[in-house]
């Protein structure tokens, strides 16, 4: 069981911000890609199948072969900070304390945690009780509830929870796929990017596909994609037949979400379309997926099909409007916290108050 530090009255009560994001391998090898591909693909909330079967399959033929080849994947990517996506998770994190100390008199603790990975939500969450965080409010970063990403970020909070003795406050958030400041970021950062490379034919809005299964048995995700394509569209002025929606990293045999990215692409190269651009909404952070998949397989793809053309705009990582808005999100869903947070004078007369009643320091 988690200990909470030695209480003394008159401690000073924090608000702290958590933003989780999914995790990433320690280094580009297979010996670190092994434990993290075992610990991802054995979340039930990831892989839906029964384990008497999935067992199998996971430890006899995917973790024997599969480490090896997604270390290749991740040396092209890798910067010389380390993982794309810890890389920017963490400048991401270090803006928004930025951009709270510049609006609020008192501004939260703002930290992160990978919810595979290091650092874990366990270790950041024990870390916000040293601080003194009696109010926390989990912002996982996925933009689109699903139950494979934001759910399995808060199962993990919650077994942590579990663990404590004195827990603190919690707020969530579920998602903000349609949050204007959201939108308006995303938009704003294609345009950047067409302000400076021009314009495409065909801007193909791809997002992180699921299984089709998942969608049946109620699961949001899909509708919440097909949102903030339509938004983004709108937000550029865009028709119908400037842009298609569809989703990536189909695994396995099984029906995913459609139309697929892969599909998608090779038949705009048949079509012999000039030049296609490529953005990714639900991820707010540049990593694995977006950068080798898209970037380099998806290009590869539509070029081979025939198309001439290929531009992946990044992901909002730092850009200015994102950290705002994600500024704004964080305000709205602490309303009425920030005020619970004790000053020094406050903190020091309910010490007082506290030791004339007789209470040990």
């Amino acid at each position: 069981m988690i200990t909470k530090p030695v209480y003394h009255h008159g401690s000073p009560n924090r608000t702290g911000i958590l933003l989780i994001n999914l995790g990433t391998p320690e280094a580009p090898t297979a010996q670190a890609l092994r434990p993290y591909l075992e610990e991802f693909l054995s979340n039930p909330r990831v892989i839906e199948v029964p384990r008497l079967i999935w067992w199998p399959i996971l430890h006899g033929f995917i973790l024997p072969f599969r480490p090896k080849k997604s270390a290749e994947k991740y040396a092209q990517v890798w910067m010389p900070e380390g993982s794309p996506l810890k890389v920017h998770t963490e400048r991401q994190t270090k803006l928004l304390q930025e951009a709270l100390q510049a609006r609020l008199p008192h501004p939260p603790i703002v930290e992160y945690a990978m919810n595979i990975g290091q650092p874990s939500v366990a270790t950041v969450l024990a870390k916000m009780q040293q601080q003194g965080c009696e109010r926390i409010l989990v912002i996982p970063l996925f933009p689109q509830y699903a139950a494979s990403s934001t759910a399995a970020a808060m199962d993990n909070v919650f077994d942590v929870l579990k663990t404590m003795r004195n827990q603190p406050s919690l707020r969530t958030i579920k998602q903000y796929h349609d949050h204007p400041g959201y939108i308006a970021a995303l938009a704003q950062n294609v345009r950047d990017y067409w302000d400076m490379h021009g314009r495409p034919d065909k801007l193909v809005i791809s997002f992180h596909g699921t299984p089709r299964a998942s969608l049946d048995k109620g699961d949001p995700y899909h509708c919440a994609c097909q949102k903030t394509g339509r938004l983004l569209a709108e937000a550029l002025e865009l028709n119908s037949s400037q842009y298609s929606v569809c989703f990536q990293s189909r695994f396995g045999r099984a029906e995913w979400l459609t139309p697929y990215t892969a599909q998608t692409l090779t038949q705009l190269g048949k079509d012999q379309t000039r030049r296609v651009d490529v953005v990714c909404p639900g991820f707010v952070s540049d990593c694995l997926e977006t950068l080798e998949e898209i970037a380099m397989e998806a290009k590869h793809t539509f070029i081979q099909a025939g198309g001439k053309e290929f531009h992946y705009i990044p992901c909002l990582n730092e850009h200015r409007d994102w950290i705002q808005a994600l500024a704004d999100i964080t305000c709205t869903h602490l309303q009425g916290w920030l005020d619970a947070d004790a000053t020094e004078e406050s903190c020091q007369l309910s010490r007082k108050l506290a030791l004339e009643l007789g209470a040990k320091d």
